[in-house]
């Protein structure tokens, strides 16, 4: 698209990353043109995510937020932007902590990829440290939030005709193990560690059918949360919906405690925590683990074969933005040690199984 139009404009992003905003600035005077009224756009980049590539668009008075895929190799079913478009528009009805999509543009002429535009939540996010200090009361009802957060998602009823499309329940649990292990092979590099005695473990332990169905976010952990900047302990929004689909909520829960580093894990955990879960107010896993079942009625069930795949899932999907570094696809100095990221993973979750 040839830009016709004089912009006040301006981006602050990553070399590698950045928009080509000319195009960008044209293309939503055409399709957003209240955004663009004054003709000025400013783009920032969230540093936080190793995945999709997240911005700030700015007017004089607004804001919205765009996704848009990574550069380099892909995924064939990641990064699909058209679907966590789709999801979000579903979703609307039903979730009351996702945002509302905006824009989607499937023309990748304009920046160079598919992209969507969703709504800004406002309030504070959580990285490896607190936005702002909270006293004990208020981490553990933050961890209490989170599960019911994580509840109220999993008991949506999935039977509602546009959320039946989002995916198959059925068979869900053997497809994930399956295909993760194929991805993590197919993404190996050779200084990484073989994942085939944690898949082989897993075969034989993780329940292929926990008898529960649900819609399942994926991806559901702390720096995927946007907190009230009055009253921090509470979860206002809920980002990343990528991978968003109908499956076993057991296993979306032990995939979100895979980033759940406590404060008596091993030192090689401690060092790749990435969320302040090790706190002294914090919830442990188990006892996130109980709670959610508790307050479901579900009995009978462990958390150590989904706290493996949990653990598994991440190796491989570390393994899969290292990739990316390891053959000079991404220049992001934030993934030069991916390949030792996944090295702790699999060792620990080897640890899990002895």
């Amino acid at each position: 698209m040839k830009n016709k139009s004089n912009f006040d404009l301006a981006q602050d992003c990553r070399e590698s990353d950045k928009l080509p905003i000319d195009n960008l600035a044209t293309y939503l005077l055409l399709n957003i043109p209240e955004f663009m009224n004054d003709r000025y756009l400013r783009i920032k980049q969230f540093p936080g995510g190793s995945s999709n590539l997240t911005y700030r668009l700015s007017n004089n008075q607004d804001t919205l937020i765009l996704r848009r895929p990574p550069t380099g190799t892909k995924a064939k079913s990641a990064h699909d932007m058209v679907r966590e478009h789709d999801v979000l528009q579903k979703l609307a009805n039903y979730y009351s902590l996702s945002p509302r999509p905006v824009l989607l543009c499937d023309d990748k002429t304009i920046i160079g990829d598919k992209f969507f535009i969703m709504q800004e939540i406002k309030g504070l996010g959580i990285a490896k440290k607190l936005p702002v200090e909270m006293n004990q009361r208020q981490q553990h009802q933050l961890c209490e939030n989170f599960v019911d957060g994580l509840v109220a998602l999993h008991e949506i009823d999935i039977e509602h005709s546009e959320l039946a499309s989002l995916g198959n329940p059925s068979g869900y649990v053997e497809r994930q193990l399956e295909g993760w292990q194929k991805r993590y092979q197919k993404a190996k590099t050779e200084d990484v560690l073989s994942s085939d005695k944690i898949y082989q473990w897993l075969t034989a332990n993780l329940p292929l059918n926990s008898g529960y169905q649900a819609l399942v976010h994926n991806d559901y952990k702390f720096d995927n949360f946007v907190l009230d900047a009055e009253k921090p302990e509470k979860i206002i929004g809920v980002l990343d919906w990528e991978m968003t689909t109908l499956g076993d909520p057991l296993l979306d829960l032990g995939c979100s405690l895979a980033y759940w580093v406590e404060a008596n894990d091993p030192e090689t955990m401690q060092a790749i925590r990435m969320m302040p879960t090790h706190l002294s107010g914090m919830m442990t896993r188990q006892e996130i683990f109980n709670g959610y079942c508790n307050k479901r009625n579900i009995i009978g069930v462990a958390l150590t074969p989904y706290y493996v795949f949990g653990l598994f899932r991440l190796a491989v999907i570390a393994q899969q933005i290292y990739y990316r570094y390891y053959h000079g696809q991404t220049d992001n100095p934030k993934f030069k040690n991916f390949g030792q990221l996944v090295n702790i993973l699999i060792g620990y979750a080897e640890q899990q199984i002895k």
